[in-house]
């Protein structure tokens, strides 16, 4: 057994083992804020979807993702309808900052999907920024193929594959 399957197995059984304590999250489940990756902030004051100003109406109403054409960064016109509302949602937000998440479909060796999942997180952090977004409020990094939404080796799959996301979290810049 070589040292990434080991390294995965690992992690998969420590990942398991973290989600048997029931009470992890406290007696509110969560709502605290402890351990939701909120930096303790109380998710009750985030709002649902229906709220423009939570993550979530960001995510649902907005869109968090962009696809991309085979073997290319370049920003479609559908994309760049959405970067500019993701644009215009982290103006008004400001306490937000984003990670734009960038990848690819299966095809290819690891490394040229990772230099094209950097690729399309660039283009569209450089195109948030031209919106006005802060620069100091984004960070990009390259997932390449490593976090199909897909796992197939059908067209229709590699498309969903092929994509740049906009994750939102509280706290402008690091």
């Amino acid at each position: 057994m070589t040292l990434l399957p080991k390294a995965l197995l690992i992690v998969s059984a420590l990942a398991l083992a973290a989600c048997n304590n029931p009470d992890r999250y406290g007696a509110n489940g969560g709502a605290n804020g402890g351990a939701n990756g909120m930096g303790g902030i109380d998710q009750s004051s985030l709002g649902g979807a229906n709220d423009p100003r939570s993550p979530a109406y960001f995510n649902q109403a907005i869109g968090d993702k962009i696809l991309f054409a085979v073997d290319t960064s370049t920003i479609s016109t559908e994309a760049a309808q959405i970067l500019s509302a993701q644009a215009q949602w982290l103006n008004t937000n400001t306490q937000y900052s984003a990670i734009v998440e960038g990848h690819a479909d299966e095809q290819g060796t690891r490394e040229y999907n990772l230099a094209l999942g950097a690729r399309r997180a660039n283009a569209a952090q450089e195109y948030l920024i031209s919106q006005g977004v802060a620069g100091s409020r984004l960070r990009t990094v390259s997932y390449g193929k490593e976090r199909p939404l897909e796992a197939c080796s059908t067209e229709a799959c590699y498309a969903k594959n092929r994509r740049a996301v906009t994750v939102i979290s509280l706290g402008a810049g690091s």
